[in-house]
Order: C-alpha cells, then sequence, then structure tokens
C-alpha cells in the first residue's frame, strides 16, 4: 500500500497552525506524510521585519526563527494525525541545535523535518534547513501537543 503524500500551501497552512504574518514562518508545504516526514520551504525576502534590525547593513535570519521555521513546517506532520487534529503543537525542548551557514534576504529557506518518536502527547523530531543544499541549520526538537 502506498502512502498518500499531502503538500499544503499558505491559506491551508494557517489552518492548521495559529501563526500569521510577520510570525508565520513557512511558505508551502511541498510534501508530507503524516507521522513520518514534511518539507517545506521560506521564501527570504528584504520585506522580513527581522532583517530590518539583524542587522542593519548586514541582514540575516536570527537563528531561532530559523528554529521557529522548523516547528512550523513539523506541523502537518502531527496535526494530521486523527489522534491530534485540532491540536495546538507546541515547542516544549530543542537539542542539538546547529548553526551552520547564514540565511539572507534572497534565499530560499529549504526545510526537511522526520518524525522520531510519538510517545503519548509528546513528540521528538529531527530538522534540517538548507540553503542552496547547503545546511544552515540542524536540531532535534520536542513538542507537545495540546
Amino acid at each position: 500500500m502506498t502512502e498518500e503524500v499531502l503538500s499544503f500551501d499558505t491559506m491551508e497552512i494557517m489552518e492548521m497552525i495559529p501563526h500569521r504574518y510577520p510570525f508565520l514562518l513557512v511558505d508551502r508545504i511541498t510534501e508530507c506524510v503524516p507521522g513520518k516526514y514534511a518539507k517545506g520551504y521560506k521564501n527570504m525576502t528584504m520585506n522580513e521585519g527581522f532583517f530590518q534590525g539583524h542587522f542593519p547593513g548586514n541582514p540575516i535570519m536570527p537563528g531561532v526563527l530559523q528554529l521557529e521555521a522548523l516547528a512550523q513546517c513539523s506541523a502537518p506532520i502531527l496535526l494530521k494525525l486523527p489522534e491530534f487534529n485540532g491540536k495546538l503543537a507546541l515547542y516544549a525542548g530543542v537539542e542539538n541545535a546547529r548553526f551552520k551557514n547564514i540565511v539572507r534576504p534572497g534565499d530560499r529557506f529549504e526545510m526537511e523535518i522526520e518524525l522520531l518518536k510519538i510517545k503519548g502527547p509528546v513528540c521528538k523530531a529531527h530538522g534540517i534547513g538548507k540553503v542552496d543544499g547547503k545546511v544552515a541549520v540542524e536540531a532535534d526538537m520536542t513538542f507537545a501537543l495540546k
């Protein structure tokens, strides 16, 4: 039996998670198999508010927002499972975060998330964010579903 691979545009993502501009940090989920993995991206433009102050004359995406983008891209892996439909996924922890390259205006921040474990309402996932095929951030994330 073949698994159904889902995709979600911005409007569908906003139906799943409460984030809105300027804090919606994923533009599209290109692939998702609930309970397994998701892939998506955020197109970076100079219009992102965080680029104005981080840093003037040398705009880079803050690492903490890279982690938040990975979390938002993770949402459908969990929220499209029947037992978690309609729930809110909250960060419960981040481990082994590594920032390896800079994310700048004009970049396409591509994200890949793999679900590692589900135990009750707590889930662990591994996320990687890339620009032009080069890893920018990598982290193990824990989520609690409420």
